[in-house]
């Protein structure tokens, strides 16, 4: 029985360049989001405006678990075995 992992190895480059897209467009707009997090966090401190911040880092924590797990999906790639 196959799992999701070893079949997209075994992918063409059409499938691989697709994955690896998809992922990188995710992340991207993974670590902008918790830039904007860090952008409105850092402006409401300023201001002496406290209660963002904790609700600001648990967000941005969760934010680095998805984009994390989603390294999960990272295909390695076509290798010939010999």
């Amino acid at each position: 029985m196959s799992t999701f992992r070893r079949s997209q190895n075994r992918a063409n480059p059409n499938k691989l360049n697709n994955i690896l897209s998809t992922l990188i467009f995710i992340l991207i707009l993974n670590v902008s989001i918790q830039i904007w997090l860090l952008y409105a966090s850092l402006n409401n401190a300023l201001d002496n405006n406290k209660e963002i911040l904790i609700p600001a880092f648990i967000a941005s924590v969760i934010l680095f678990l998805i984009g994390f797990s989603w390294l999960y999906y990272l295909p390695k790639g076509n290798f010939k075995k010999k």
